[in-house]
């Protein structure tokens, strides 16, 4: 837990350094933070507990004594094993419970503490809103990244949209302690500003004001972000926040307006076809037409070049209007998989913990070696298996590529059969793997052929 710990600090440095926070705050964000490392920590903590105790006892011959006494291994794992199970309804409800609240505390907090300072907000190669401002910088430089290079800024405005733009070479960010005021001056730059006029035909030529300026300020008004609430609790809106019945409700709710938003597309395209309305404007000659012409040769010569360009007019707006919807639904079906992801990792998080100390103890008892070296290098290499399997299907389910289900539970099912194997054969005092068994009917062949002699008995 701690070297996770130490992990998140390194990820994080950047939103908590130089924004005058206390130890208090500082504190509040690990606190907040640690219980989402408990589905990182607590399989594999299992998992090497597991091979370090059993590796420790068959490594202690303690195992040997227990077998001696008719102990066998499914009694000695049995208190354990009850143990684990509670463990594992521990776990779902630590998922279910308090990670969602820690998940809203760190989010709610993370948000608060970037508002402290806008200019340490401003990161690079993004866009980052700053008052009434959306500003885009390359790159930062400067004893206190005061100084910025090819700056794009989009300045709102009454009116809805980006409408002006200004693109500078260099700026500086200047300000004091004691001030409410951060002025941000540009330098070599241009500033766009599109202009609407009341003609809609003039709107066509999208016009636009250009101008040139060798030095610009823009003052920002910090008094808003200077007075953050560093308590307060508006952001609820992710599914790490939620859970089991919030995420089924949520699910619900997604799908439901997911399937309605497809089925007034599909009928909003049909409409827009133009299909259901083409014989109220257009009347077919009352004539047949030989096998193999076109059927515009039913209509008169004006009204089939007509009905070709409103084709081609309506199939390129369809067009154009599908990779539209189509970016929309996919953003709309990420966000349910994400949400069911979400659901079943609770689940998920309770049977690995359980599948993965039957994978751990018989492994232990089979390589027989205690303590933190090989034991250590088994239960990493393991938990890496099972980590980066559940990271890259996962990854796969949120486009839809499989289900969101088979993704969670992928893992824990690939990991299943690996313990039940481990465990049958500890049970059973055989090896990890039983070479013997591999090579005999190998040898039996050879011997045959003659390649291998056998010695001569003695009597």
């Amino acid at each position: 837990m701690f070297i996770f710990v130490l992990q998140t600090i390194w990820l994080y440095i950047g939103e908590l350094a130089g924004k005058d926070l206390d130890v208090e705050i500082i504190f509040k964000f690990l606190l907040y933070f640690s219980p989402k490392l408990v589905p990182l920590v607590l399989p594999l903590t299992i998992l090497l507990t597991s091979i370090m105790t059993f590796g420790s006892f068959a490594e202690n011959y303690e195992f040997a004594a227990m077998k001696s006494s008719g102990i066998s291994l499914q009694r000695a794992m049995s208190g354990l094993t009850i143990f684990i199970f509670f463990v594992s309804l521990t776990a779902f409800f630590f998922s279910n419970n308090v990670i969602p609240a820690a998940e809203f505390k760190s989010i709610n907090l993370r948000r608060n503490i970037a508002k402290l300072k806008p200019a340490m907000a401003i990161s690079e190669d993004i866009f980052n809103e700053v008052g009434d401002i959306n500003i885009k910088v390359d790159e930062k430089s400067g004893d206190n990244d005061q100084y910025l290079t090819d700056i794009i800024i989009h300045k709102k405005g009454p009116r809805s949209g980006n409408y002006t733009v200004m693109k500078a070479t260099e700026g500086e960010l200047v300000g004091s302690s004691d001030s409410n005021v951060l002025s941000l001056v540009l330098k070599d730059g241009n500033y766009y500003d599109e202009v609407q006029p009341n003609d809609a035909a003039k709107r066509k030529s999208k016009p636009y004001a250009k101008s040139y300026f060798e030095e610009y300020v823009i003052n920002i008004d910090l008094s808003e972000f200077n007075n953050v609430d560093l308590e307060d609790e508006n952001y609820h809106s992710t599914q790490g926040m939620l859970n089991t019945s919030e995420l089924r409700e949520s699910i619900d709710s997604f799908s439901t307006d997911y399937n309605k938003q497809v089925k007034v597309f599909k009928e909003s395209m049909f409409s827009r076809s133009g299909a259901a309305t083409i014989a109220l404007n257009y009347r077919p000659a009352d004539t047949t037409i030989a096998i193999g012409e076109s059927l515009l040769d039913l209509y008169s010569t004006q009204q089939a070049a007509q009905i070709s360009g409103f084709a081609t007019s309506s199939a390129e707006a369809a067009l154009s209007h599908l990779k539209l919807k189509k970016e929309e639904f996919k953003v709309s079906f990420r966000q349910i998989n994400k949400f069911e992801i979400a659901l079943h990792e609770k689940y998920a998080l309770a049977a690995a913990c359980f599948v993965l100390f039957f994978v751990g103890a018989p492994l232990g008892a089979i390589i027989r070696k205690g303590g933190m070296g090989l034991p250590m290098v088994v239960a990493i290499l393991l938990f890496l298996t099972y980590h980066f399997i559940g990271i890259f299907a996962k990854n796969s389910a949120e486009d839809g590529s499989i289900s969101p289900f088979i993704a969670t539970w992928l893992p824990t099912f690939i990991m299943l059969p690996l313990g039940m194997f481990l465990t049958y054969r500890a049970t059973t005092d055989q090896g990890l793997f039983a070479f013997d068994n591999l090579f005999e009917p190998i040898k039996k062949l050879l011997k045959k052929a003659g390649i291998i002699r056998t010695k001569d008995k003695i009597d």
